[in-house]
């Protein structure tokens, strides 16, 4: 029988590791709620860590209450990348889904007043649209006619739900998507935008006239206090470990397909395609007996980033615009610390590339949900 766990009971799961080697492999050992002690669990494949990833979903022991309320399984949009363009649009919008960004640029006006910039693209940046604006055009009003005439254009699909990661703009941007009936996401799975962002930092505000460079730099993302997490979608144990870039692209395949919960996007994008096909990307493993209950949970949550926070001893499961979670916390310890800050140097070496993923136990080789995931801590402008 498993005890009962309360939202404020956040350490869900306690693990410790012995110190990295250069990062090659990840020693892992954790104990659940109900252990009353730790037993060591050696995951190494060739000296890796072994992460048994297969192509099936796992059947959850859930409850009539939990499969009731078990969101349906989603099936991401295909869409067709195109080479990027600085134009104003580069196609007509075909997404079901779209990424915007509507702020302040670091380039001022002969008025010495900053310029504001509208930008949306899609997942894979077949579609773009970039467009200036002065400040007094900062409105929900004025955005709602961009939009429109957007969508006005002969064979345009209106999205079903734009992702947004200002937290400052929200009111703004809700209040001109509600107005057309479409969804809005406030979401710092943005990946793809942001990256885009970046690229026009560089390749366009610096070469515009009024570029400031007392107002340029990069801004840190919206993040509040951690916070602890709901009962929903708490696991019963956790731990480190990697993954050959190829076999976990290949696991993602199944997201595509609706096989199986999770989200990917697409690494050429964020400017990552030139990653070799054996970097090993970081993830978090979390078991459950109800892992598809779990990851059905999980799927309706905006799932951003998870930070090994080495000075609170936990890992931080950032989601939304700015929400924060104690995701799983682990006995403070030298080699703790260090494999904690491993792990976060392992994703910088793939780019703040890394992956959350939800199994039965394990032993199982059979995953239920798998969410690709990049760190964004700050963003160019």
């Amino acid at each position: 029988m498993h005890t009962s766990v309360q939202c404020s009971q956040v350490e869900w799961a306690v693990r410790r590791a012995t110190t990295v080697p250069q990062c090659t492999a990840f020693h892992a050992a954790r104990r659940s709620l109900q252990q009353p002690r730790l037993r060591q669990l050696h995951r190494h494949l060739g000296g890796q860590v072994r992460c048994p990833f297969r192509h099936t979903t796992c059947a959850a022991e859930t409850d009539a209450a939990s499969a009731a309320a078990t969101p349906s399984m989603p099936v991401p949009p295909e869409t067709e990348a195109q080479s990027p363009v600085e134009s104003m649009a580069s196609s007509v919008p075909q997404a079901s889904v779209w990424q915007l960004d509507f702020c302040s640029r670091p380039v001022v006006d002969e008025r010495g007043k900053k310029k504001w910039e509208l930008m949306i693209c899609d997942e894979n940046r077949s579609f773009e649209f970039a467009r200036f604006f002065t400040n007094n055009q900062i409105n929900s009003a004025q955005l709602k006619i961009v939009l429109a005439e957007i969508l006005s254009q002969p064979g345009a699909r209106r999205p079903d739900s734009v992702k947004f990661f200002r937290g400052q703009m929200q009111t703004i941007i809700t209040r001109a998507l509600n107005e057309l009936d479409i969804k809005p996401v406030p979401s710092r799975r943005c990946f793809t935008l942001i990256n885009w962002l970046r690229e026009r930092a560089e390749t366009v505000y610096k070469q515009m006239p009024g570029f400031s460079t007392s107002v340029a730099g990069p801004l840190a993302m919206d993040a509040g206090g951690p916070r602890d997490l709901p009962e929903a979608l708490m696991g019963e144990s956790w731990e480190l470990v990697q993954y050959p870039l190829s076999d976990l692209q290949n696991e993602l395949q199944q997201v595509d397909q609706g096989l199986i919960f999770g989200e990917k996007f697409d690494l050429a994008a964020i400017g990552a395609a030139d990653l070799p096909s054996d970097a090993l990307v970081p993830g978090i493993a979390v078991f459950s007996r109800r892992c598809e209950a779990l990851a059905a949970w999980t799927s309706g949550v905006e799932l951003a980033a998870v930070v090994a926070d080495a000075d609170r001893a936990c890992l931080i499961l950032e989601a939304g615009v700015n929400e924060r979670f104690r995701y799983g916390s682990y006995r403070r310890t030298p080699e703790a610390t260090a494999e904690a800050r491993a792990w976060e140097e392992a994703k910088q070496k793939v780019r703040g590339l890394h992956f959350l993923a939800i199994m039965e136990n394990e032993d199982a080789e059979e995953s239920t949900g798998i969410w690709l995931l990049q760190e964004q801590s700050t963003v160019p402008v």
